[in-house]
């Protein structure tokens, strides 16, 4: 190796030296969060995430339930939250099923790079590929397949988020939940029941048949209402994956005490907002104070998507609040 050589590989080896440990990733579905990180100082941690091709229900019916083909990290749609440290090294190692008939990579929003590491993590059926980045900038980003073509891995379901925790990590609060919002395009009406397939057409459009929360109709309504308790403090991640709509993400009955929009966090957050826009590919993180119980509606507020699924439930139980919310007789 010439001295040229041997001076470009220390270079590129430099930014992953100050890593101190090694740690394997917590990953959670949608819609749990990993725990906050409590170390104050850089580690490598590991990633493992499997594309996989999945049969999934779409939409529960009184019949059969809508299904469909889904392309997913780690068998769900969302992919898994992804919970690092400003400084840290993520090492990714990215399996694609022997099941696959496409080939996947992942752009992460959070990295710096070509591609956001598409341009390195392109994987065949039945291979393996691994690869380094170092977190640069905290936030709250979006991941998803990036291999060709872009705009049908998105639309069947390859996304995910990542946190990149500040130094300093975030305030406390009482509860943290993963809401995504994301499009469905199916050749069929909307709860058709069997296996509905994807329509390519519709989403070059942009007409899609489901905007769902979580990667399927009524996936926080019922037994899935996000649960809580009056006096609670709550933070929400919530990203749109699109692939096309903006969303106006609203919860009925709060008011967001902090709303770090377009998932930043270096800035100071905004105060006291009512609905706060989304854009596909984009994320935020919102908080609030739970003072009243009942039922909460989370939705898209461009309202007519309710229909179609951009809607969920947050349960707050506690105390009355008459003082605050109250029928005049």
């Amino acid at each position: 190796m010439n001295l040229r050589i041997a001076a470009a590989v220390l270079l590129l080896a430099a930014p992953f030296a100050a890593a101190e440990s090694v740690e394997k990733a917590v990953l959670t579905a949608a819609p749990n969060v990993p725990p906050p990180i409590a170390r104050r100082t850089p580690a490598v941690v590991a990633v493992a995430l499997e594309t996989k091709e999945v049969v999934g229900n779409l939409m529960e019916s009184f019949g059969e339930p809508t299904r469909y083909a889904f392309w997913t990290f780690n068998g769900t749609v969302p992919g898994p939250f992804i919970r690092v440290r400003e400084g840290d090294t993520l090492e990714l190692t990215l399996k694609n099923s022997t099941n696959s008939a496409m080939k996947h990579n992942i752009d992460l929003h959070a990295v710096t790079g070509p591609g956001g590491g598409a341009a390195i993590t392109l994987t065949a059926p039945g291979e393996t590929t691994k690869a380094r980045f170092k977190m640069l900038a905290a936030g709250f980003y979006v991941y998803h397949c990036a291999a060709p073509p872009v705009t049908d891995h998105i639309a069947n379901g390859m996304y995910g988020v990542i946190l990149v925790e500040p130094k300093e990590g975030l305030p406390k609060v009482d509860r943290e939940f993963y809401v995504l919002q994301s499009e469905f395009y199916t050749k069929q009406e909307l709860g058709f029941e069997g296996l509905a397939t994807y329509a390519p057409q519709k989403a070059a459009d942009e007409t899609p048949t489901y905007i769902v929360f979580n990667g399927k109709h009524g996936s926080m309504t019922e037994e899935g209402a996000l649960q809580a308790k009056v006096g609670d403090k709550v933070r929400i991640f919530f990203a749109n994956a699109g692939p096309n709509k903006t969303s106006s993400f609203h919860i009925i009955g709060t008011i967001f005490d902090k709303v770090y929009r377009e998932g930043g966090i270096g800035a100071e957050p905004e105060r006291n907002v009512q609905t706060t826009v989304v854009p596909p590919g984009g994320a935020t993180i919102v908080e609030f104070q739970l003072k009243v119980p009942g039922d909460y509606s989370l939705v898209d507020h461009a309202i007519f998507r309710l229909e179609k699924g951009a809607a969920g439930i947050l349960h707050a139980e506690g105390p009355e609040a008459p003082d605050l919310y109250a029928p005049v007789k």
